[in-house]
């Protein structure tokens, strides 16, 4: 077998099946093994840049569990992928990336387009490492992907040097080209860990102490949930929800979620609001506060005199369960301690859980706006769906609107890295084949990945995606506004996206996506309704 033959194996062994890829000249022997290693129901899908590889193996991640890899052309591959892969990283969803590199021969020549790969990756990557020999190949893609599910880490996996950030599940991997073509090379045995990761010790008197505090009686109390802390497929969402009601806990999550289980039959949390001075005001509530699977929050930017952290409570009175524990189990533990099973929904839930459908009213016709936009949206979407949102400022009340739809997945926008919503629309609808996929999306974050249009076109995807073009970038003028900064004519020119505006009718057609235009609300919903 060739190098690139054992990296294929390797990958579908470990239970990789798709493939998002841009590759070029150094990926052509992977390419080939697609077809020659023997294996079946690996996928290929094309994307047109790498930022919708990156973006569409975040979306397959977050929807089916378990990482899809990408296939990119050396550092400039990768570099252009970066901005997603950032947020994956933030959404800590598990992504395999393999990277071509020059031969191991020519690279000391510094080739026109050699660059420092294992540096870029590690602004992303939890887990970079360049495979030495052909023989370790498939057991350097093992540990990659061992690594982005989440079952390994420093010592286990790898040597300590390969292993940067425990904050991400972003693997990289890269593959030497004279590796990929080098012949008989033995294909060796995997070591692939157990994938039920062991309680800590001391975690039954954690949780113990933990339900105290929640008990407490005169104490205000919040629950924070993100992660696997706000996932249907796992059931944990549910415990915590009930975990919030049983201990009169408001229950948060948070303002950039990155899956978030939805509409009846599921806890309604309630966002963290985006601004840090409001996020601190809210949580100024509350004497005890539980953080699981969550990221204990921070501002946004440092605003001038503005907050860093935005629970201002003390560490005897903030608790965490976070990725040093195995989360579902340690909700399992405290679900069991406070005694949540007698929670039932509708009849002693708090009002936490959503138990009865309750769409927002139909509208009457007139100028559609972002609000009739968004309750529209809510009003058409099917059981089941999947909202891919990067709306920003026009969607800011489809959250509320959407309350009491019929279940649904919601994925947002979570490193702050804008040109996500396409790409991530394509990985959720590879991953997902039987469920609706709705990107709604904003007209000036769209054009930085309008290309993954055509994936979705030629590898007929079933995805929506309503354009919000309010020709501006909305999102600036708040924060012009916001920071007091007093500019006319540059701050004009450098927010408006109207002259000339951009047709994306014609953009998507030009992708091969069916598309049409709705000014008027009567427009929009006979559109939208035939759509869906």
């Amino acid at each position: 077998a060739t190098g690139a033959e054992v990296l294929v194996k390797a990958l579908h062994e470990s239970g990789v099946g798709v493939v998002f890829a841009n590759p070029g000249t150094t990926e052509m022997h992977i390419v080939g093994a697609l077809d020659t290693a023997g294996v079946a129901g690996m996928r290929s899908v094309l994307c047109l840049h790498e930022t919708v590889c990156a973006g569409a193996a975040d979306g397959y991640g977050r929807m089916a569990g378990k990482p899809a890899a990408t296939l990119l052309h050396l550092g400039v591959g990768l570099a252009n992928g970066i901005a997603n892969l950032h947020n994956a990283r933030r959404a800590m969803a598990p992504v395999v990336n393999i990277v071509g590199e020059m031969s191991t021969w020519i690279k000391d020549a510094d080739p026109l387009l050699n660059m420092d790969i294992e540096r870029l990756s590690q602004t992303v990557a939890g887990f970079t490492r360049t495979s030495r020999s052909a023989r370790e190949i498939a057991q350097d893609v093992a540990d990659a992907v061992t690594f982005a599910r989440g079952l390994g880490g420093e010592g286990e996996v790898a040597a300590a040097s390969d292993v940067l950030a425990p904050t991400s599940r972003v693997s990289t991997l890269v593959l030497p080209h004279d590796l990929a073509f080098e012949r008989g090379v033995e294909e060796a045995l995997l070591r692939l860990p157990d994938p039920a990761k062991p309680l800590l010790d001391g975690a039954e008197e954690f949780v113990r102490a933990l339900a105290d505090a929640l008990r407490a009686p005169g104490k205000k109390k919040a629950i924070y949930a993100a992660g696997a802390a706000t996932r249907a497929d796992n059931g944990t969402f549910v415990k915590v929800g009930k975990i919030a009601a049983s201990c009169g806990a408001k229950l948060f999550c948070e303002s950039m979620f990155s899956r978030l289980d939805r509409g009846v039959g599921f806890p309604h949390a309630a966002r963290l609001p985006y601004f840090p001075q409001d996020a601190v005001r809210e949580f100024s509530k509350y004497d005890v506060v539980l953080c699981i699977d969550a990221k204990k929050p921070v501002a946004m930017f440092g605003y001038e005199e503005g907050p860093v952290d935005l629970i201002p409570l003390n560490e005897d009175h903030l608790w965490e369960i976070d990725t040093s524990f195995n989360i579902e189990s340690a909700v399992d533990m405290l679900f069991e301690e406070i005694g949540a099973a007698r929670i039932k929904p509708g009849t002693n839930c708090g009002g936490v859980f959503v138990v009865k459908e309750a769409r927002p009213r139909k509208l009457s016709d007139g100028k559609l706006r972002a609000m009739s936009l968004m309750s529209l949206v809510a009003f058409h979407q099917p059981e089941d769906a999947i909202i891919v949102d990067e709306s920003l400022t026009s969607g800011t009340n489809y959250y509320e609107a959407s309350k009491g739809c019929p279940a649904f997945t919601h994925l947002f926008q979570t490193g702050g890295a804008i040109g996500i919503g396409p790409p991530l629309a394509v990985g959720a609808a590879v991953a997902c084949p039987g469920r609706k996929v709705i990107n709604i999306q904003a007209d000036g974050s769209g054009l930085y990945s309008p290309q993954a249009l055509w994936t979705q076109a030629k590898e007929g995807l079933d995805v929506i995606t309503v354009i919000c073009s309010n020709r501006k970038y909305n999102i600036l003028n708040l924060e012009l506004e916001k920071q007091k900064v007093t500019s006319a004519s540059h701050a004009e020119n450098l927010t408006n996206l109207s002259n000339p505006p951009i047709n994306w009718v014609a953009l998507a057609e030009g992708f091969g996506v069916r598309s049409s235009k709705a000014t008027t609300v009567a427009e929009f919903d006979q559109q939208f309704k035939k759509a869906v």
